[in-house]
């Protein structure tokens, strides 16, 4: 390529090359350098490419490899200058004098920064800028033998702390998972439904959850600053979801369902759960003639579809009268702020995926402005047979108006649902006591593996989520009772619609 054309490439090109280096370098004045350099090699190697059409992939190429040349220049110049630094230092100079010193420097500021507020703020202004006792006790509205009382306080702590080997805690390195659930009604506030999308807070409560921690504690255990942790703090007892104790210690007000606690519960309850389903799913099948003779889309299907269609309501109804029968209403509800009320709880592990699990259930769902879906999407299921809420229910609705006498599932109207609901009434009473059973099986895990500080609240919030926590269960308990068959099709099964 001639000379000419390439200086008028480069020319055109110099923003493009300047960025490229300002992407690679520190600094301003060793990006400029850099493109300087990537320029006057692009000019040289001009007359050694023959085909004009292939200099643009060449230019990039020539750039990477005097990118390449920098760094080794810039690494050389480094060592030689480290090379001439350690020729300057003497023979007798002592090595372990100066890391010594590092070491109690990085000390010093460790403690300060595991200091609380009122020792820390007293401490920085007198020893850092240079404040009077006087002038301290001005600024913080605390009296003169207060200040006083912090620094010689301070300057114990200091000594004791920088004498000690502290290690911060695996959540320092490696957060647990921690999830915030709340069973909520009233005004949103956003500061409060998005406090958990930072890892510190859940972090906070679990390190707090079994022993009471100082600020001090706490930061040792997380590797965070008490400067930081102290907001963290005071926005969780803002809302009531860490409490603090005498001696400056705070304890987790939260109830938090652990992957040791839901194993057991599930190992407690699992034979009787099928027991009780086995005995409401077999109420269903021996009612399913005169359920068929109410007449509603869908009745005609077989036995199988008919019975997985319909099956969602024996824990969803039989929850509701579980509910009226112990008077569970929302008055049992905590208050958390501004008349905003809701049951609040923690989980420290991800969610099961197994045949325990249900990915999305809806007792009612709108679903167009004509009905509404419910629906279970098990985990016993195969996902043939899962609810894709935006697409299939469009497709199934759509069929259920246009073919009502093939629809796939059952659509009933308000009479004709309460009509099936009273001839599944034995089997949402067993449905009940399941209920029942499953709460206080879940209650006593609950109180055996957590502290004693939510054993007070622990009864009344299961109560609340019992429902919430073991539908997956209900559904592999049915199908392991041998009751209920899995699916021998590919469309959606724990489904039906209403009118609404």
């Amino acid at each position: 390529m001639e000379y000419k054309k390439a200086a008028e490439f480069a020319a055109e090109n110099l923003k493009t090359i300047y960025a490229y280096s300002l992407s690679r370098v520190s600094n301003k004045a060793e990006a400029e350098e850099l493109a300087s350099d990537i320029v006057l090699n692009i000019l040289e190697s001009a007359p050694k490419i023959r085909n004009d059409e292939a200099f643009f992939g060449y230019v990039w190429a020539i750039a990477a490899n005097t990118y390449k040349k920098y760094l080794r220049k810039k690494k050389q110049a480094a060592d030689n200058t480290e090379e001439a630094e350690l020729d300057s230092v003497p023979d007798d100079f002592d090595f372990t004098e100066d890391i010594e010193r590092r070491e109690e420097i990085f000390a010093l500021r460790r403690e300060l920064s595991l200091l609380s507020k009122e020792y820390r703020e007293c401490t920085v202004a007198y020893y850092m800028d240079s404040l009077s006792c006087a002038e301290i006790s001005r600024k913080h509205s605390i009296s003169v033998d207060m200040v006083k009382y912090y620094l010689f306080k301070t300057r114990k702590i200091l000594k004791e702390g920088i004498a000690m080997e502290r290690e911060y805690g695996v959540k320092s390195y490696k957060p647990a998972k921690f999830e915030f659930i709340t069973i909520f009604s009233g005004q949103y506030n956003p500061e409060y439904r998005n406090m958990f999308n930072r890892r510190l807070p859940g972090n906070i409560l679990l390190s707090a959850y079994y022993t009471p921690m100082t600020v001090r504690e706490l930061s040792v255990e997380l590797g965070v600053a008490s400067a930081y942790m102290e907001d963290e703090i005071a926005l969780l007892e803002k809302y009531k979801l860490i409490t603090p104790l005498p001696g400056g210690k705070y304890q987790t007000n939260l109830l938090v369902l652990t992957k040791d606690s839901e194993d057991e519960f599930i190992r407690r309850a699992l034979l009787t759960t099928e027991d009780y389903l086995s005995r409401a799913v077999k109420i269903m099948r021996e009612s399913l003639d005169c359920i068929r003779k109410i007449g509603f889309i869908g009745s005609k299907n077989s036995e199988n579809r008919l019975m997985w269609s319909l099956f969602y309501m024996l824990p969803h109804y039989g929850f509701q009268r579980y509910r009226e029968k112990f008077c569970i209403t929302d008055d049992g509800r905590d208050e958390i702020y501004r008349g905003a009320t809701g049951i609040n709880y923690g989980v420290d592990y991800e969610p099961r995926q197994d045949k325990y699990s249900c990915s999305a259930f809806a007792g009612e769902a709108g679903a167009d402005s004509e009905y509404s879906a419910s629906f279970a999407n098990f985990g016993v299921l195969p996902e043939k047979n899962h609810v894709d809420f935006n697409n299939v229910l469009r497709d199934i609705i759509s069929q259920i108006k246009s073919d009502p006498e093939n629809a796939v599932v059952a659509a009933v109207d308000e009479n004709q649902k309460n009509e099936i609901l009273k001839l599944l009434s034995p089997a949402l009473d067993i449905m009940c006591d399941l209920y029942d059973f499953l709460c206080n099986t879940f209650t006593d895990v609950v109180k055996d593996q957590a502290p004693k500080s939510v054993h007070k609240t622990a009864e009344r919030i299961v109560r609340h989520l019992i429902y919430h926590r073991t539908v997956g269960l209900v559904g592999a308990a049915a199908v392991d009772s041998g009751e209920l068959p899995m699916p021998d099709y590919d469309t959606p099964a724990a489904l039906y619609f209403f009118k609404k």
